[in-house]
């Protein structure tokens, strides 16, 4: 049996040990890099929500067409403070995996964490406040890219946009029960200080780096999906189309990394994700003149 002296030191052992860990997860730097175009209505949430969470830095690069809106109309405070950095990438085609390269290479000796999400992904990461005591568990120790699924919320039923939080505006996620609206997409968190490292989708790395999912649990395989009960811990809300108005928008302003904009591609994955009528259809062929019979008859 432990004496009651022993017990003390014990508990005092363990207190000081967890401020030291404390302590040691806080110096870890991280940095988010994403793409922006007509992004303004978004960012200042994304923004806000990401430095609460312990990240350090985001580099947005501005890829708006050269004469339209600026980021500093939204968050012009954040970038006085530095917490910002907005890189000019106006105007360029197809960006998405030239950004996320060029990211890396620019900033890979200063950061221990690159986080490549889009501005309508949020990381959801169940009993930590802060990301930095995630990335810091034990389990992360000799791992390279953590890979978490994206979770999409469904529309909610909402024909226009409002100026209110996605979270109060989408609270409904896909139900488990639709894969296809799911699509089991992931997207990963890349470690810093590796020199040699080239990024050729939004979904995962070229290179033979020791992956593992929200648990630490590794896989050979570039994808690893975490599907239930996982998505109770650690996942990305991921608002796809938001609105059927801000569906259209995010057509309109074109594809960031194919040169054909699928139109019906991504109006197929929205109704996946959420629930068709007259009003949304009739909505989507005005705005964008395309024929959707094929889901009138449904």
């Amino acid at each position: 049996m432990f004496s009651k002296n022993k017990i003390i030191i014990i508990v005092v052992l363990k207190f000081v040990l967890s401020l030291y860990i404390s302590k040691i997860s806080l110096k870890t730097k991280i940095c988010i890099c994403t793409l922006g175009k007509n992004e303004n209505k978004y960012i200042r949430e994304f923004v806000i929500f990401y430095k609460k969470i312990g990240v350090d830095k985001i580099y947005i690069y501005d890829n708006n067409n050269i004469n339209g809106e600026r980021f500093d109309y939204s968050i012009k405070d954040y970038i006085q403070i530095g917490f910002v950095q907005v890189i000019n990438w106006r105007g360029k085609k197809l960006p998405q995996l030239k950004i996320m390269n060029n990211c890396y290479q620019k900033y890979y000796k200063k950061y221990d964490w690159f986080i490549f999400y889009d501005i309508d992904e949020y990381i959801h990461l169940k009993d930590y406040s802060n990301i930095k005591y995630f990335l810091n568990e034990k389990k992360f120790y000799k791992c390279q890219l953590i890979y978490l699924n994206l979770l999409p919320h469904t529309d909610n039923n909402k024909l226009y946009y409002e100026n209110r939080s996605l979270f109060e505006r989408f609270p409904e996620l896909v139900p488990k029960n639709k894969p296809e609206g799911q699509l089991l997409e992931i997207k990963f968190i890349l470690k810093g200080h590796i020199k040699k490292v080239r990024i050729k989708s939004q979904h995962y790395c070229n290179n033979k780096l020791k992956n593992c999912n929200g648990f630490g649990k590794t896989n050979t395989n570039r994808r690893i999906y975490t599907r239930e009960p996982d998505y109770k811990y650690y996942y990305i809300d991921h608002f796809y189309s938001k609105s059927t108005e801000e569906l259209i928008e995010k057509i309109n302003k074109g594809d960031c990394r194919f040169k054909n904009s699928m139109i019906m591609n991504k109006i197929e994955r929205y109704f996946n994700q959420s629930s068709h009528n007259k009003e949304k259809i009739n909505l989507i062929e005005k705005r964008l003149g395309v024929n959707l019979s094929k889901y009138k008859a449904i």
